[in-house]
């Protein structure tokens, strides 16, 4: 059990932490600093080098979360809303990365290939918007996981 609460930890704090500093200190910098052929090319190569980890993150939380909830604590019917509610956020969070990695990412990649800066500046857009509602919904979860049993 306590090799499957670190992993869980482990991939939540590089999932969260890696959209916190990209949200909120790599790309005001990259705002501030770079024209579009080179903002969008960072960020096209900082996204393929961090969705693997997002992708190992999505499989040991779903993987550490299920076992713990099911092997350990008996199942769903025996768990407390703040598991629930883990439970249910992540798996939004997680159908979020799934659309970002298959469509704007996809779409962000192939712009800056072909050197397409309006259609890449759009598909960072949408990737922005949808970082910051997990980023939201990944601090919440923290939250509820942390306080979660004490609070409800």
């Amino acid at each position: 059990m306590s090799i499957a609460i670190a992993l869980h930890l482990l991939a939540s704090t590089i999932w969260v932490g890696g959209m916190f500093f990209a949200y909120v200190a790599l790309r005001p910098v990259t705002v501030d600093l770079l024209e579009p052929p080179v903002r969008l090319t960072l960020w096209a190569r900082v996204f393929e080098r961090f969705f693997p980890w997002v992708w190992a993150a999505v499989i040991l939380l779903l993987g550490t979360g299920l076992w713990m909830t099911f092997a350990v604590f008996g199942g769903m019917a025996t768990v407390g809303l703040h598991v629930h509610l883990m439970l249910a956020l992540g798996v939004v969070m997680m159908l979020i990365f799934l659309h970002i990695y298959f469509a704007p990412y996809r779409k962000l990649s192939k712009a800056v290939d072909t050197e397409d800066w309006p259609a890449g500046a759009t598909q960072l857009g949408q990737i922005r918007r949808l970082i910051g509602i997990n980023l939201i919904l990944g601090l919440l979860v923290v939250v509820i996981a942390s306080g979660g049993r004490y609070l409800m």
